[in-house]
C-alpha cells in the first residue's frame, strides 16, 4: 500500500492479495472513494440505510474502517474513523492539517 504525499486528495495503491477484500487478481481498476467518519457504525446504518450494501467491513475485528458497494459509480465507498486520521498524517502528510470529516452524530 502506498499513498500520494503532499495534501489531500490522497491517492491510495494498493496491491491486492488474492482472497482478500482489495483483490486484484482480476486486473487493476478503481477500487474505491475513502472518508473520514465521526461515527463508523452510525455511518455504516446510514449507508444501508441508503441502499449501499455492505462489502467488508473490518469493525468485527477491531478495524474501525467499512466498506459500501456503490454501483452507480462502479466501486466502493469506504468509511474509515477520524481516530486514524492523524496516526494517517503523521506517516503520509507530516504537519498536515486535520481533513474534514463526516459528523455522523450531528448530521454535518
Amino acid at each position: 500500500m502506498a499513498f500520494t504525499r503532499g495534501g489531500p486528495p490522497f491517492i491510495e495503491l494498493i496491491e491486492g492479495p488474492a482472497g482478500s477484500p482489495w483483490d486484484a487478481s482480476a486486473g487493476a481498476r478503481f477500487d474505491h472513494l475513502g472518508f473520514w467518519s465521526g461515527d463508523v457504525e452510525q455511518g455504516s446504518r446510514r449507508l444501508e440505510n441508503d441502499g449501499l450494501p455492505v462489502d467488508f467491513s473490518g469493525c468485527p475485528h477491531g478495524r474501525p474502517f467499512a466498506y459500501y458497494r456503490m454501483d452507480s459509480i462502479g466501486a466502493r465507498v469506504e468509511l474509515v474513523d477520524v481516530s486514524l486520521q492523524a496516526g494517517f498524517l503523521d506517516r503520509w502528510h507530516p504537519g498536515g492539517k486535520p481533513m474534514p470529516f463526516i459528523d455522523e452524530i450531528s448530521g454535518g
